[in-house]
Protein backbone atom coordinates (compact mmCIF):
# COMPACT_ATOMS: atom_id res chain seq x y z
CA UNK A 1 0.00 0.00 0.00
CA UNK A 2 2.83 2.35 0.89
CA UNK A 3 4.53 1.61 -2.44
CA UNK A 4 1.33 2.42 -4.33
CA UNK A 5 0.90 5.71 -2.49
CA UNK A 6 4.55 6.58 -3.08
CA UNK A 7 4.23 5.77 -6.80
CA UNK A 8 1.05 7.87 -7.09
CA UNK A 9 2.75 10.76 -5.29
CA UNK A 10 5.77 10.58 -7.58
CA UNK A 11 3.54 10.50 -10.65
CA UNK A 12 1.68 13.60 -9.46
CA UNK A 13 4.93 15.44 -8.78
CA UNK A 14 6.35 14.54 -12.21
CA UNK A 15 3.13 15.70 -13.91
CA UNK A 16 3.24 18.97 -12.00
CA UNK A 17 6.89 19.53 -12.90
CA UNK A 18 6.26 18.81 -16.60
CA UNK A 19 3.26 21.14 -16.63
CA UNK A 20 5.33 23.85 -15.00
CA UNK A 21 8.17 23.32 -17.48
CA UNK A 22 5.86 23.54 -20.48
CA UNK A 23 4.19 26.59 -19.04
CA UNK A 24 7.60 28.10 -18.39
CA UNK A 25 8.55 27.83 -22.07
CA UNK A 26 5.48 29.82 -23.03
CA UNK A 27 6.14 32.18 -20.11
CA UNK A 28 9.65 32.97 -21.39
CA UNK A 29 8.23 33.70 -24.85
CA UNK A 30 5.58 35.98 -23.35
CA UNK A 31 8.24 37.77 -21.30
CA UNK A 32 10.31 38.30 -24.45
CA UNK A 33 7.26 39.83 -26.17
CA UNK A 34 6.53 42.35 -23.41
CA UNK A 35 6.16 45.82 -24.93
CA UNK A 36 5.94 44.47 -28.49
CA UNK A 37 2.88 44.06 -30.63
CA UNK A 38 1.85 40.50 -31.65
CA UNK A 39 3.77 39.36 -34.71
CA UNK A 40 1.87 38.41 -37.83
CA UNK A 41 2.39 34.89 -39.11
CA UNK A 42 4.28 34.66 -42.39
CA UNK A 43 2.36 33.54 -45.48
CA UNK A 44 3.08 29.87 -46.15
CA UNK A 45 1.83 27.07 -48.34
CA UNK A 46 -0.90 25.29 -46.29
CA UNK A 47 0.21 21.91 -47.65
CA UNK A 48 3.66 22.41 -46.04
CA UNK A 49 2.16 22.60 -42.56
CA UNK A 50 3.23 19.54 -40.49
CA UNK A 51 -0.40 19.15 -39.40
CA UNK A 52 -1.75 19.26 -42.97
CA UNK A 53 -3.60 16.12 -44.00
CA UNK A 54 -5.21 15.35 -47.35
CA UNK A 55 -8.96 14.76 -47.25
CA UNK A 56 -10.32 11.33 -48.08
CA UNK A 57 -14.08 11.15 -48.66
CA UNK A 58 -16.44 8.50 -50.12
CA UNK A 59 -16.45 8.89 -53.89
CA UNK A 60 -19.22 8.01 -56.40
CA UNK A 61 -18.64 5.80 -59.41
CA UNK A 62 -16.65 7.75 -62.04
CA UNK A 63 -18.67 8.75 -65.12
CA UNK A 64 -17.12 9.12 -68.53
CA UNK A 65 -18.21 12.33 -70.32
CA UNK A 66 -20.31 11.73 -73.40
CA UNK A 67 -18.82 12.95 -76.67
CA UNK A 68 -20.97 14.76 -79.22
CA UNK A 69 -19.55 15.04 -82.72
CA UNK A 70 -19.87 18.29 -84.66
CA UNK A 71 -21.08 20.24 -81.61
CA UNK A 72 -19.73 23.47 -80.16
CA UNK A 73 -21.44 22.80 -76.82
CA UNK A 74 -19.50 20.70 -74.34
CA UNK A 75 -21.70 18.42 -72.18
CA UNK A 76 -21.68 19.65 -68.57
CA UNK A 77 -20.55 23.16 -69.46
CA UNK A 78 -22.24 25.94 -67.51
CA UNK A 79 -21.56 28.77 -69.95
CA UNK A 80 -20.31 29.55 -73.46
CA UNK A 81 -17.59 31.74 -71.98
CA UNK A 82 -14.84 30.96 -69.50
CA UNK A 83 -16.04 30.33 -65.96
CA UNK A 84 -14.18 32.68 -63.60
CA UNK A 85 -15.20 30.85 -60.45
CA UNK A 86 -12.64 28.89 -58.45
CA UNK A 87 -12.09 25.43 -59.91
CA UNK A 88 -8.38 24.63 -59.83
CA UNK A 89 -5.76 24.19 -57.11
CA UNK A 90 -4.49 27.63 -56.12
CA UNK A 91 -7.69 29.46 -57.09
CA UNK A 92 -9.26 31.80 -54.56
CA UNK A 93 -12.87 31.72 -53.38
CA UNK A 94 -14.56 34.09 -50.92
CA UNK A 95 -16.28 32.47 -47.94
CA UNK A 96 -19.17 34.44 -46.42
CA UNK A 97 -19.76 33.69 -42.74
CA UNK A 98 -23.02 35.21 -41.51
CA UNK A 99 -23.74 33.37 -38.29
CA UNK A 100 -26.64 34.37 -36.05
CA UNK A 101 -27.08 31.43 -33.74
CA UNK A 102 -29.10 31.22 -30.55
CA UNK A 103 -29.72 28.19 -28.34
CA UNK A 104 -31.69 27.83 -25.12
CA UNK A 105 -31.79 24.70 -22.99
CA UNK A 106 -33.28 24.23 -19.53
CA UNK A 107 -33.54 20.90 -17.75
CA UNK A 108 -34.03 19.63 -14.20
CA UNK A 109 -33.34 16.21 -12.71
CA UNK A 110 -34.65 14.98 -9.36
CA UNK A 111 -33.76 11.56 -8.01
CA UNK A 112 -34.62 10.04 -4.61
CA UNK A 113 -33.98 6.55 -3.26
CA UNK A 114 -34.74 5.01 0.15
CA UNK A 115 -33.39 1.52 0.90
CA UNK A 116 -33.79 -0.58 4.03
CA UNK A 117 -32.34 -4.04 4.71
CA UNK A 118 -33.08 -6.15 7.83
CA UNK A 119 -31.83 -9.70 8.28
CA UNK A 120 -31.73 -12.14 11.19
CA UNK A 121 -29.93 -15.47 11.44
CA UNK A 122 -31.55 -17.74 14.02
CA UNK A 123 -29.42 -20.72 13.13
CA UNK A 124 -25.96 -20.83 11.56
CA UNK A 125 -25.02 -24.52 11.53
CA UNK A 126 -24.99 -24.43 15.31
CA UNK A 127 -22.20 -21.86 15.48
CA UNK A 128 -24.38 -18.88 16.30
CA UNK A 129 -23.60 -19.30 20.00
CA UNK A 130 -19.86 -19.12 19.29
CA UNK A 131 -20.13 -15.58 17.91
CA UNK A 132 -19.82 -14.24 21.44
CA UNK A 133 -16.33 -15.69 21.66
CA UNK A 134 -15.22 -14.02 18.40
CA UNK A 135 -16.83 -10.60 18.72
CA UNK A 136 -16.15 -8.35 21.74
CA UNK A 137 -19.82 -8.03 22.70
CA UNK A 138 -22.80 -10.34 22.74
CA UNK A 139 -24.46 -10.95 19.38
CA UNK A 140 -28.18 -11.30 18.97
CA UNK A 141 -28.86 -13.65 16.03
CA UNK A 142 -32.36 -12.17 15.73
CA UNK A 143 -30.91 -8.77 14.97
CA UNK A 144 -27.76 -9.60 13.01
CA UNK A 145 -28.07 -7.15 10.09
CA UNK A 146 -29.91 -3.82 9.85
CA UNK A 147 -29.02 -1.35 7.08
CA UNK A 148 -30.80 1.86 6.12
CA UNK A 149 -29.87 3.99 3.10
CA UNK A 150 -31.34 7.31 1.99
CA UNK A 151 -30.13 9.04 -1.19
CA UNK A 152 -31.39 12.29 -2.71
CA UNK A 153 -30.15 14.13 -5.78
CA UNK A 154 -31.34 17.25 -7.53
CA UNK A 155 -29.65 18.79 -10.55
CA UNK A 156 -30.45 21.86 -12.59
CA UNK A 157 -28.95 22.89 -15.91
CA UNK A 158 -29.56 25.91 -18.07
CA UNK A 159 -27.93 27.11 -21.29
CA UNK A 160 -28.64 30.46 -22.91
CA UNK A 161 -26.21 31.09 -25.77
CA UNK A 162 -26.25 33.63 -28.55
CA UNK A 163 -23.55 34.08 -31.17
CA UNK A 164 -23.22 36.54 -34.03
CA UNK A 165 -20.35 36.46 -36.49
CA UNK A 166 -20.35 38.24 -39.84
CA UNK A 167 -17.16 38.13 -41.87
CA UNK A 168 -15.86 37.50 -45.38
CA UNK A 169 -12.71 35.47 -45.82
CA UNK A 170 -10.74 34.51 -48.94
CA UNK A 171 -9.74 30.84 -49.07
CA UNK A 172 -7.45 28.89 -51.41
CA UNK A 173 -8.32 25.65 -53.17
CA UNK A 174 -5.76 23.15 -51.88
CA UNK A 175 -7.11 19.90 -53.29
CA UNK A 176 -9.53 18.55 -55.90
CA UNK A 177 -11.32 15.35 -54.92
CA UNK A 178 -12.01 12.62 -57.50
CA UNK A 179 -15.70 13.61 -57.72
CA UNK A 180 -14.81 17.25 -58.44
CA UNK A 181 -15.43 18.70 -55.00
CA UNK A 182 -12.90 21.26 -53.77
CA UNK A 183 -11.00 21.32 -50.49
CA UNK A 184 -10.44 24.90 -49.33
CA UNK A 185 -8.33 26.46 -46.61
CA UNK A 186 -8.13 30.11 -45.64
CA UNK A 187 -6.61 32.21 -42.88
CA UNK A 188 -6.71 35.90 -42.11
CA UNK A 189 -4.93 37.89 -39.41
CA UNK A 190 -5.90 41.42 -38.39
CA UNK A 191 -3.88 43.40 -35.87
CA UNK A 192 -5.37 46.43 -34.12
CA UNK A 193 -2.90 48.06 -31.73
CA UNK A 194 -1.79 45.25 -29.37
CA UNK A 195 -4.56 42.80 -30.21
CA UNK A 196 -4.32 40.25 -33.03
CA UNK A 197 -7.46 38.66 -34.48
CA UNK A 198 -7.04 35.29 -36.20
CA UNK A 199 -9.74 33.94 -38.55
CA UNK A 200 -9.55 30.50 -40.13
CA UNK A 201 -11.82 28.46 -42.36
CA UNK A 202 -11.49 25.02 -43.97
CA UNK A 203 -13.77 22.41 -45.50
CA UNK A 204 -15.11 20.78 -48.67
CA UNK A 205 -17.32 22.60 -51.19
CA UNK A 206 -19.05 21.84 -54.46
CA UNK A 207 -18.05 24.01 -57.46
CA UNK A 208 -21.72 24.52 -58.38
CA UNK A 209 -22.40 26.09 -54.95
CA UNK A 210 -20.07 29.00 -55.78
CA UNK A 211 -22.14 31.94 -57.03
CA UNK A 212 -21.36 34.19 -59.99
CA UNK A 213 -19.37 36.58 -57.77
CA UNK A 214 -17.07 33.73 -56.71
CA UNK A 215 -18.52 33.59 -53.19
CA UNK A 216 -19.89 30.71 -51.15
CA UNK A 217 -21.93 30.73 -47.94
CA UNK A 218 -20.51 28.94 -44.92
CA UNK A 219 -23.56 26.64 -44.56
CA UNK A 220 -22.66 25.05 -47.93
CA UNK A 221 -19.24 23.94 -46.68
CA UNK A 222 -19.06 20.27 -45.71
CA UNK A 223 -16.83 19.35 -42.75
CA UNK A 224 -16.60 23.09 -42.07
CA UNK A 225 -13.99 24.25 -39.59
CA UNK A 226 -14.37 27.93 -38.72
CA UNK A 227 -12.29 29.53 -35.98
CA UNK A 228 -12.34 33.13 -34.80
CA UNK A 229 -10.03 34.05 -31.96
CA UNK A 230 -7.36 36.44 -30.86
CA UNK A 231 -4.04 37.01 -29.17
CA UNK A 232 -2.85 40.05 -27.28
CA UNK A 233 -3.47 42.14 -24.19
CA UNK A 234 -7.26 41.83 -24.16
CA UNK A 235 -7.21 38.08 -24.69
CA UNK A 236 -4.60 37.68 -21.92
CA UNK A 237 -6.77 39.52 -19.41
CA UNK A 238 -9.75 37.31 -20.26
CA UNK A 239 -7.80 34.10 -19.56
CA UNK A 240 -7.17 32.73 -16.04
CA UNK A 241 -3.60 32.77 -14.79
CA UNK A 242 -1.34 29.74 -15.31
CA UNK A 243 -1.40 28.87 -11.62
CA UNK A 244 -5.20 28.83 -11.62
CA UNK A 245 -5.27 26.58 -14.69
CA UNK A 246 -2.82 24.12 -13.11
CA UNK A 247 -4.82 24.03 -9.87
CA UNK A 248 -8.03 23.40 -11.83
CA UNK A 249 -6.38 20.44 -13.57
CA UNK A 250 -4.71 18.86 -10.53
CA UNK A 251 -7.24 19.63 -7.79
CA UNK A 252 -9.60 16.61 -7.50
CA UNK A 253 -12.54 18.45 -5.86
Amino acid sequence: MDNQMTHALRTTIVAAVLSTALTGCNLFQRMADVGSEPQLTSIENPTHDPNYRTVSMPMPTPERPATMANSLWRPGSRAFFKDLRASEIGDIVTVVVDLDDKAELDNETIRARDTSEDADVTSLLGYEASLNDILPEAVDPLDLLDIDSDSNYKGNGEIDREEKVKIKLAAIVTQILPNGNLVISGRQEIRVNYELRDIRVAGVIRPEDIDNSNQIAYEKIAEARIAYGGRGDISDVQQPRYGTQIVDILFPF
